[in-house]
């Protein structure tokens, strides 16, 4: 089973000018602990549930590239993009321009979104959900197009949201046959039928029983379109907080998502500029998850 780090918050020790440093040191000790992925949201304003609006919150993209630099083998990620902060053509090249500068170690992570307070408070468009739907499964057909060959498809697309005349991609991405397209979201009419159709892994939350139904649901959508359940990585996101329950615990919730068929967890840490909670999660936390065997649903 692998196991990932998304950092939500970056209200920390010494302000704003602090942000910087610890990140940094953030990503340099989680990949060093053995965290095989590393993840931001994708907001502007702070989320409801982790603080309040006007605390700090850094755009994802830009600091995906800064923990890049500061790590070297996990792979990094949108956890996930909200598709109408970026023009379609905009994904496929800001995904690109991880994964080369990283290695190859870049997710594409993407969905329809939903904070309207951020998207008004800044002026950005906010469709309808449907409308979004619309412009999200757009956006993964110029992708797809865009990772195509050694540059890309010289086609020109034209969509109900987007026209492009010549979907160049150059560089092309290092991950072949390009970033894992990672979609975020569990409903069953849409959203699973994308994941699909388009994506690589899906990301979806609940606990088990919830996690049992709907991954149900997406053989059905993979059935129905032809593609095989088994080529979509299944992630989950979590919440770990060391001060509230040990390792041990931890690791036997962990269990329990692989047993109903979570590949992947991804979590929150609770204080995660302190190092030394990172380090106790690479010391008595990663090496049991690794061991896990992810059951076979």
């Amino acid at each position: 089973m692998k196991i990932g780090l998304q950092v939500p918050s970056f209200t920390w020790p010494g302000g704003d000018a602090a942000i910087g440093p610890t990140l940094a040191r953030i990503a340099e000790t989680a990949d060093a602990a053995g965290f095989d992925s590393l993840w931001v949201m994708d907001h502007f304003y702070q989320i409801r549930g982790v603080g309040k609006p006007d605390e700090p919150m850094l755009e994802g993209w830009t600091a995906l590239g800064y923990m890049a630099a500061h790590s070297k083998k996990a792979t990094l990620g949108l956890m996930v993009g909200g598709v109408h902060y970026r023009e379609a053509g905009l994904w496929a090249k800001a995904a690109t321009t991880l994964d080369v500068l990283s290695g190859g170690r870049a997710y594409l992570g993407i969905g329809a979104a939903w904070n309207e307070e951020e998207s008004h408070g800044l002026g950005f468009p906010m469709p309808p959900l449907g409308v979004r739907f619309e412009m999200l499964e757009e956006t993964l057909r110029i992708c797809h197009e865009m990772w195509k060959e050694e540059r890309g498809s010289q086609a020109a697309f034209e969509g109900k949201h987007y026209q492009a005349t010549r979907l160049l991609n150059s560089p092309q991405s290092i991950s072949k046959p390009h970033p894992k397209i990672l979609i975020g979201g569990g409903g069953e009419q849409k959203t699973l039928r994308l994941v699909a159709k388009y994506a690589d892994a899906c990301n979806i939350f609940g606990g088990p029983d919830q996690l049992t139904h709907k991954f149900a649901v997406l053989r059905e959508r993979c059935a129905e379109v032809g593609r095989p359940f088994e080529e979509i990585e299944r992630t989950n996101l979590q919440s770990v907080d060391l001060g509230r329950e040990t390792a041990a615990q931890v690791v036997d919730r962990f269990g329990g998502l692989a047993r109903v068929g979570v590949q992947h967890v991804v979590f929150n840490l609770a204080n995660a500029w302190d190092a030394r909670n990172i380090e106790a999660i690479g010391r008595d936390v990663i090496p049991a998850v690794h061991a896990i065997a992810p059951q076979e649903i």
